[in-house]
């Protein structure tokens, strides 16, 4: 006795098979990059945990001593020019600490435009910025500019993790992440 299958093919819509979300509020925010195994420093825990807030109060505390070496200037360029850009800096960094991150924005980019100086530690500031302001491409554009500046410095690369989570591209945000907690730790054994 021959027993007759009837197949019918499951119908699946297009949205779902391309993995779109059938309304709007489906959309679940980015999840955060998952931190390396092993124990993690104050700013890699709060970019593991895309924690904007305590990556401010971080970037606030150190204020710019990992610029050391990248403000060396002559007598000669000490001009008028020279200090409003230093005065930009100076507002932007109040601005900065006191969470006006668009003014943050402006005044940094004051600082950025004259180009005498480069500063490692504004990218990074502009960068959280940028993120506070919900600009995931400019804040990954100016960490990225903080590795040009400073290729070893892990800040730079916690801030691009971070960006790039909020751009929804986790595989690469998670190796950003191991990558910046390798530097850190390298840089604290080289520091003993």
């Amino acid at each position: 006795m021959a027993v007759n299958f009837i197949f019918k093919p499951k119908q699946v819509p297009s949205y779902e098979m391309l993995g779109i979300p059938k309304h709007e509020e489906e959309v679940a925010p980015p999840p955060a990059p998952q931190p390396p195994q092993h124990p993690l420093s104050p700013m890699a825990e709060a970019c593991s945990r895309m924690d904007l807030t305590a990556i401010q109060q971080i970037l606030v505390s150190t204020h710019y001593r990992d610029d050391a070496g990248s403000n060396e200037l002559s007598f000669q360029e000490w001009t008028q020019q020279m200090r409003d850009m230093l005065e930009a800096r100076k507002r932007g960094d109040l601005a900065f600490r006191d969470k006006d991150f668009k003014t943050a924005i402006e005044c940094y980019t004051q600082f950025v435009d004259v180009g005498t100086m480069v500063s490692p530690t504004v990218y990074a500031r502009r960068s959280l910025c940028h993120l506070m302001c919900d600009q995931p491409d400019a804040a990954l554009r100016d960490a990225m500019q903080a590795q040009c500046v400073c290729p070893d410095w892990p800040t730079a690369f916690y801030m691009q993790a971070v960006a790039l989570s909020k751009l929804d591209m986790q595989s690469d945000a998670k190796d950003m992440l191991s990558e910046a907690s390798q530097l850190e730790e390298k840089k604290q054994k080289n520091s003993r």
